[in-house]
C-alpha cells in the first residue's frame, strides 16, 4: 500500500486544475525571461579563436557552418580526462536528435572541449553521437569564456565561475566519496576534473562580425537535460541520492526495459 496520498478523481482533478494555474504562470513567466535574453546586448568578439574540426583548423566563425547563430555547449572533457563528464554525457544524448532541426532553423549546435581532438573523436565514436564537436586545446576560448580554469585560479579559491568567484576545493582533510566518484568516472582527481565547467554559450554573426550574446552556468544549463525534463513529471520526481546517472553504455543491463513477450 502506497504511503503518498490518495484520493478520488474529482479531488485530483480540483487539485490538477489548481497546479495548472501555476504552471500557465510558470510558462509565461519563462516566456519573459526567454524574451530578455534575447534582448541582452552583444558583445562583439575581435579575438582570433582557433579550433580543431573534423574539418580540420577553424575560426569561431567557421564554426557557425554558414548559419547566422551559434549555440555552443561546453562539454566538460579536460586534456588530462580519459572520458568525457558523464553529467555533460547524459545532456549531449539527446543533441543528435534536435541539431538537424535547429540547423534548418539556422542555428548551429556544437560541443567545444578542452581536450585534443583525436580523444574527442574517439569518445564520439564510443557514445555514437553525430553532433559537430570542436577541441579549444591549447586556445583561450574555454578560458574566457570561463568554463576552463588554471591550476593557479584553481589553488587561489578564487575561481570565476556563473558570473562571481568561487571555490571548488573540498574542504582539507574532508572525504567525500561522491566527488571522488565523479572525478574517478574520468580518471582524474577532483582538483583536475573541476577546472573545467560546464555552460552554454551563444553567439551571432552578422556581416561578418561575431557576437557574444549570452552564456549560463550551473542550474543554467538544466534545461538541456533531456532527461531531468522526464523526471520532473514522474510520480517520484527527480528521486535523486548521490550520482546516479551514468554514460549510456555504462548502465546495468537490468535497468534497461525488458523487451516485449511474444506470448504476450
Amino acid at each position: 500500500m502506497t504511503d503518498h496520498k490518495t484520493g478520488t478523481r474529482e479531488e485530483w482533478l480540483a487539485a490538477r486544475l489548481e497546479l495548472l494555474k501555476e504552471e500557465k504562470a510558470l510558462t509565461r513567466r519563462s516566456d519573459e525571461l526567454a524574451r530578455r535574453r534575447q534582448e541582452l546586448p552583444w558583445v562583439r568578439i575581435d579575438k582570433e579563436y582557433r579550433f580543431a574540426t573534423d574539418e580540420g583548423t577553424a575560426s569561431l566563425t567557421d564554426l557557425f557552418a554558414g548559419r547566422s547563430q551559434l549555440l555552443v555547449h561546453h562539454f566538460m572533457f579536460g586534456p588530462a580526462y580519459t572520458a568525457g563528464c558523464p553529467s555533460c554525457s547524459a545532456m549531449a544524448d539527446g543533441f543528435n536528435g534536435s541539431v538537424v532541426h535547429l540547423a534548418n532553423h539556422d542555428v548551429t549546435l556544437c560541443a567545444v572541449s578542452q581536450a585534443p581532438l583525436p580523444k574527442l573523436q574517439a569518445f564520439k565514436r564510443r557514445m555514437g553521437w553525430g553532433f559537430p564537436w570542436a577541441s579549444s586545446f591549447g586556445g583561450d576560448f574555454a578560458y574566457d569564456f570561463q568554463t576552463s580554469h588554471t591550476e593557479e585560479q584553481w589553488e587561489s579559491g578564487a575561481v570565476e565561475y556563473n558570473f562571481r568567484a568561487a571555490d571548488f576545493r573540498p574542504p582539507e582533510g574532508e572525504e567525500n566519496p561522491v566527488l571522488d566518484e565523479i572525478a574517478s568516472s574520468v580518471g582524474t582527481d577532483w582538483a583536475t576534473y573541476r577546472r573545467e565547467g560546464p555552460g552554454v554559450s551563444a553567439f551571432a554573426l552578422q556581416d561578418g562580425v561575431v557576437y557574444h550574446t549570452y552564456s549560463a552556468y550551473e542550474r543554467g544549463v538544466d534545461d538541456l537535460w533531456g532527461m531531468y525534463q522526464w523526471l520532473d513529471r514522474a510520480p517520484l520526481g527527480r528521486n535523486e541520492s548521490g550520482f546516479w546517472w551514468r554514460r549510456h553504455d555504462e548502465y546495468d543491463s537490468r535497468s534497461e526495459p525488458a523487451p516485449p513477450s511474444c506470448c504476450g
